[in-house]
Formats: C-alpha cells, sequence, structure tokens
C-alpha cells in the first residue's frame, strides 16, 4: 500500500499562558500563585493557523513532529485546525515528555493505529547526562495491509550554541540511533520496514551524523533531490539556508521506492527566506507570523 510519512519541526508549538511584564507578586508571597489573582495573557495562535496549513499541504499519512509543548497541546491544535488536516485529522497522537529543559518534545501523529511504543529519553552517555536532548520516539504504526512500519522520531542537539562544539553530542546521537536500529532488527536492519525521520539539527557533510547517515543498510532519501532543492530550514542571522530535516529509510523500503523523492513545503516560511519565490499561505509576514523556521517534509512510500 503507499502510505506518506513525513516530518515537521512546528518551532514551539505552545499553549501555555505568557504572563503580563507588569505582573508581580503580593509582597512577601513566595512565587507559587493563584490564578484568580493573576493577570495573564493567553498565548496568541495566530501563526498556528499557517503552521497548521503547513502541515495539512505535506499530506502526510504518518507524520513525525519536533517541539511540542505536551500532548495536550497537540490534541488542542489538531482538533483547532482540523478543516486544514488531511482525511479528517490525525485521530492517533502520541508525545512522551523527554528530556529538554524547555518543554519541547517530540511527537508522531497518525491515521493507522499505533502498536508498540518505547522512549529511550532515559539511556545516558558516559559522563552520565542523557544521549537525546530530547527522545528517540520509537512507535510501530499498524498498517491496514498487516505490514509492520517502525517509525523512529528525532531532534538531535542544536548547533546554537556552536556548530563544532555541540557536533560530539550529535555523533554520540547518531551512533545510538544506529545502535537501537540494530538491537530491534538484527544485525543488518535493512531488511525492515522502518523509517527514521526528524531534525537532526545539521548539515551535511557533518562527522556527528556520520555514523547514522553512512551506514549501508539505510537511504537517506533527501540525496534524491538536486543539491540546491534540499534544504528545509532558514537562519535569518548569516541568511543561511540548510538541509536539517531528515528522512531516512530502510534498504527494503528503499528499494521497494526506486523513484520516490521527497517533497518540501516552503509556503509557511516567512517573506524575509527571499530564496523562495513562490507565494505564500495567506498572513505570513516578512518575518512573523509564519508556519515555522523549518519546512515539514514528505515522500509516498510503497510499504
Amino acid at each position: 500500500m503507499r502510505v506518506r510519512v513525513g516530518t515537521f519541526n512546528v518551532e514551539n508549538l505552545f499553549a501555555r499562558f505568557r504572563f503580563r511584564s507588569d505582573f508581580s507578586l503580593p509582597d512577601g508571597e513566595s512565587g507559587i500563585w493563584t490564578i484568580d489573582n493573576t493577570k495573564f495573557a493567553p498565548f496568541s495562535d495566530k501563526h498556528h493557523r499557517i503552521t497548521a496549513q503547513a502541515l495539512g499541504a505535506i499530506r502526510a499519512d504518518i507524520l513525525g513532529l519536533q517541539e511540542i509543548e505536551n500532548l495536550t497541546t497537540l490534541r488542542r491544535f489538531l482538533r483547532q485546525f482540523k478543516h486544514f488536516m488531511p482525511n479528517g485529522g490525525y485521530p492517533y497522537q502520541i508525545l512522551i515528555d523527554g528530556n529538554d529543559p524547555r518543554l519541547i518534545d517530540v511527537a508522531l501523529i497518525s491515521q493507522y493505529p499505533l502498536g508498540t511504543i518505547r522512549t529511550h529519553q532515559f539511556e545516558l552517555a558516559p559522563n552520565g547526562n542523557p544521549i537525546f536532548s530530547r527522545d528517540c520516539l520509537e512507535v510501530e504504526v499498524r498498517l491496514p495491509n498487516g505490514k509492520p512500519l517502525t517509525v523512529f522520531v528525532n531532534h538531535f542537539k542544536s548547533m546554537m550554541r556552536d556548530r563544532q562544539e555541540t557536533m560530539a553530542t550529535r555523533h554520540v546521537q547518531a551512533t545510538r540511533v544506529a545502535e537501537i536500529l540494530q538491537e530491534r532488527f538484527g544485525p543488518d536492519p535493512g531488511q525492515a520496514n522502518w523509517v527514521v525521520v526528524g531534525d537532526l539539527n545539521d548539515y551535511l557533510p557533518s562527522e556527528g551524523l556520520e555514523p547514522l547517515l553512512e551506514q549501508p543498510w539505510l537511504e537517506n532519501v533527501m540525496n534524491r533531490l538536486p543539491p540546491d532543492e534540499r534544504w528545509t530550514h532558514y537562519f535569518a542571522r548569516g541568511n543561511k539556508y540548510n538541509q536539517l530535516d531528515y528522512v531516512l529509510v530502510s534498504r527494503a523500503i528503499a528499494q521497494a521506492n526506486p523513484d520516490a523523492r521527497p517533497e518540501i513545503e516552503r509556503r509557511g516560511l516567512p517573506q524575509r527566506a527571499r530564496r523562495f519565490q513562490e507565494r505564500r499561505f495567506g498572513g505570513v509576514g516578512l518575518n512573523q507570523p509564519k508556519a515555522s523556521d523549518h519546512c515539514p517534509v514528505g515522500i509516498e512510500l510503497e510499504i
């Protein structure tokens, strides 16, 4: 059967309250307050409509997501913007709170039922720190044709401080994902049906991503696009366009889909990303509002 699989870093999909700048606690009180006495402004969801349009436009049956606050937020988002979603929406969603101090997590939404779900957030590196900045969320999707498909959703360590300074962390994460695949499917994981998706937070060539991307039993299908068409992220500082988002498929899936090519949805990018010259979604501004600083990616595969 044909299945569309994708990934999208939705950039801080929050539904939390932002307290007004003039809010302060009464003298002598601690940092705990009652909501009745608090001045607050609800988080504006103006840009969420554009995020939903971009998400829906990729038409994925199974979609890995990054930077979601929690499962309640995700469900509220999907419910509020259901009219943008393909085939009436995503009845199956999973998110497990992970390791990020900003409370951004990875998630998976699907139009097909979910089976076994595993988290890898508790695995530790030799220095005692968690291996995964967020998680490597492992989800078995039960396709209607009865064939198994396991999806691994990732969001690797950011390059925010410095690319080289953070490279070692991504190297550890990439190594561990490759090990997980071998633990799950044997010494030759390429024979099984699985997909690794996510924001790997680095562009090629990358020493940090080599332990995963250079495995002979998978294919980075983003490389099926011409080099100048692979970019999925716009960074205003320095006016940089890079590919940070990946779809990696097992050798079995790659061989069964020799002509499949990923699609990148860029209409939600801010107007300042001038390399993309096509018409944006309605309401997209020069800087804000926008769908995200990342583009959703999807690919249709025969499983």
